[in-house]
C-alpha cells in the first residue's frame, strides 16, 4: 500500500513538475517577448487589475475546493453543489465588479480600468466553470491531464498575446493574453476530463464542506489580500510604472519557486490527506518535502541574485533596470517558501483548518504593521518589509507542527543548513565572475555552469543527505 502510494506520488510529481515547469517555462519566454514590446506603464495598470480580479477568484476557487480534496470520500452530489455555487458567486462577484469599475477608475486616476476590468472579470466565469475538473485532477493526483490543458493555453495565448503587443495594443494585449488563456483551459479540461455536473444540489453537503472550506476560504482571502495590498498601495501612492518594476522584480523569483515548490506541494497535500491518520507518516512527508525543496530551491534563489544584473538587461533590456533591487530581495524572501507551505499543507491535510486560520490573522497583522511603517520610505522599503515579514512568519508557521507532529521549527532549519550552507558557497565563488569584461550572455553563461558545478561537488563531497536520496532515487527509477 504505502510503496502503490510512493509510485504514484513520484508519478503524480514529474508529471506536476512538467506542468508547471513546461508551461511556466513558455510563459517566461512569452513574457520576456512582451516585457520588451511593452512598457512598465503597461504592466503596472495590469497589475492594479489583477489585485482585484485575484480577490475575487479567493471566493471562487479557494476553500470548497481544497474541501473535496482533503475529504476522503466524495460523491457526485457535493461535486455538483459545489461547482453550482461557484457558478453563482462568480456571477454575483462579476456584477459587484463590474459596477464598481468607476469608482476603481476613479480612486486611480485612470479612465481605461473601466473597461479593462470590465473584460478582464470575465475569467471569474471560466475558472468556476473548471473549478470541479482542477479539483477532480489534484483528488486523484492526475497532473498529467492538467500538463495538457496548461501547455495548449499557454502556447496559443502567448502568441496571441504577442501578435497584438506587436500591433501596437498596449496594454489590451496582455488583458486578451489572459482572456483567452483561461477560456481555452476551460475548453481543455471539458475535453480531458469526462465529469459533467448533474441537475442536483445539496445545502446540507454544501454546509457541511463550508465547515472546513470557511476557515481556509477565510484564511486564502486574507493572504490575498495582504500580498496584493503592496501592489494597492504601490498603483495609489506612486507611478504605474513603479508597480511594473516591483511585480517584474517579484516574477522572475516567484516563476521558479512556484513551478519547483509548488509541484512538490500540489502533490504533497492529496498524499498527506491521505495518510493523516497515521502521523509519523506524515512527518516523515513533510520533513522529505522540506529537506528536498529547499536543496533545489535555495541554490536557485542565490543564484538569481548573482545573475540578477546582466540578465534582465539581456532580457529585458535597459528600461526594466530599476527591477534589480526588487529582484533580489523576493529571491531572499521565495527562499523560505518550502518551510512555509510544508507547514500548512501538513496542518490542512491532518484537518486543523482552524490552526491554519489562526496562523494568517497572526501573520496578516504582523505584515500589515511592517507595511504601514516601510510604506513611508519608498518601495524598496516596502520589499524589505515582505522580506522581513516572510521571515517571522516562517517561524509562526512551523511552530504548531512540534506539538501535532513533533517536527519543530530548529528542527526544521537544522534539515535545511547544510543546503543553505553550500549555497552561499556557490553564490560568492559564482559572484566572482561578474568582474569578467565580456558580453552579458557569456557571463550569464559561465556564471550557471560553475554554479552547477560547485554545488554538486559540494554536495557529493559533504555527502548531503538530500543529494545521496535524490541519487538512489533516480537509479532506482532506471
Amino acid at each position: 500500500m504505502q510503496n502503490n502510494l510512493k509510485s504514484k506520488v513520484l508519478s503524480s510529481l514529474i508529471w506536476k513538475l512538467l506542468e508547471r515547469g513546461g508551461t511556466q517555462g513558455i510563459q517566461f519566454i512569452i513574457q520576456i517577448i512582451l516585457a520588451r514590446l511593452l512598457t512598465p506603464e503597461d504592466y503596472g495598470v495590469i497589475a492594479i487589475i489583477m489585485i482585484f480580479i485575484a480577490l475575487a477568484n479567493v471566493f471562487i476557487q479557494s476553500g470548497f475546493g481544497t474541501a473535496l480534496i482533503q475529504k476522503k470520500n466524495t460523491d457526485e452530489e457535493e461535486f455538483s453543489s459545489v461547482f453550482y455555487l461557484s457558478l453563482f458567486i462568480a456571477t454575483l462577484l462579476y456584477l459587484i465588479l463590474y459596477f464598481t469599475a468607476p469608482i476603481i477608475s476613479d480612486f486611480y486616476k485612470n479612465i481605461e480600468l473601466i473597461k479593462i476590468l470590465r473584460v478582464l472579470s470575465l475569467t471569474l466565469f471560466l475558472g468556476a466553470f473548471n473549478s470541479i475538473q482542477n479539483t477532480i485532477i489534484a483528488k486523484n493526483m492526475d497532473f498529467k491531464n492538467q500538463f495538457l490543458s496548461s501547455l495548449i493555453a499557454g502556447i496559443v495565448s502567448g502568441v496571441i498575446g504577442i501578435f497584438l503587443a506587436y500591433n501596437n495594443f498596449g496594454v489590451w494585449a496582455l488583458v486578451y493574453q489572459q482572456l483567452s488563456n483561461q477560456f481555452l483551459i476551460c475548453i481543455t479540461l471539458l475535453n480531458i476530463v469526462k465529469w459533467r455536473p448533474k441537475l442536483m444540489f445539496s445545502f446540507s453537503k454544501i454546509k457541511k464542506l463550508f465547515i472546513f472550506g470557511s476557515k481556509l476560504l477565510v484564511s486564502s482571502l486574507l493572504d490575498t489580500l495582504y500580498m496584493n495590498i503592496t501592489s494597492l498601495v504601490i498603483g495609489k501612492v506612486y507611478r504605474p510604472a513603479m508597480l511594473g518594476f516591483y511585480n517584474r522584480g517579484n516574477q522572475f523569483p516567484q516563476l521558479i519557486v512556484s513551478n519547483f515548490n509548488g509541484s512538490i506541494q500540489a502533490v504533497m497535500f492529496p498524499a498527506l490527506s491521505a495518510e493523516q491518520d497515521n502521523k509519523k507518516r506524515v512527518k516523515e512527508i513533510v520533513r522529505r518535502s522540506i529537506v528536498t525543496s529547499s536543496y533545489i530551491i535555495f541554490p536557485l534563489m542565490i543564484g538569481l541574485m548573482v545573475i540578477a544584473e546582466p540578465m534582465v538587461k539581456l532580457l529585458l533590456t535597459d528600461k526594466w533596470l530599476e527591477c534589480v533591487p526588487y529582484l533580489r530581495v523576493f529571491c531572499l524572501s521565495y527562499a523560505l517558501w518550502p518551510i512555509h507551505t510544508a507547514n500548512l499543507q501538513a496542518i490542512n491535510a491532518l484537518g486543523r483548518s482552524d490552526i491554519f486560520l489562526k496562523l494568517e490573522i497572526i501573520k496578516k497583522v504582523l505584515g500589515m504593521a511592517i507595511l504601514i511603517v516601510s510604506m513611508k520610505y519608498g518601495v524598496y522599503a516596502i520589499a524589505v518589509g515582505v522580506l522581513i515579514s516572510g521571515v517571522i512568519s516562517s517561524f509562526i508557521n512551523g511552530y504548531p507542527n512540534k506539538k501535532l507532529l513533533n517536527y519543530g521549527y530548529l528542527e526544521q532549519i537544522k534539515d535545511v543548513i547544510p543546503s543553505l550552507f553550500i549555497s552561499i558557497v556557490m553564490g560568492i565563488l559564482v559572484y566572482s565572475l561578474a568582474q569578467l569584461k565580456t558580453n552579458d550572455f557569456l557571463i550569464i553563461f559561465t556564471q550557471i555552469f560553475l554554479g552547477l558545478i560547485v554545488y554538486i561537488s559540494l554536495s557529493y563531497f559533504f555527502k548531503l543527505e538530500c543529494f545521496l536520496y535524490i541519487i538512489k532515487t533516480l537509479k532506482k527509477d532506471n
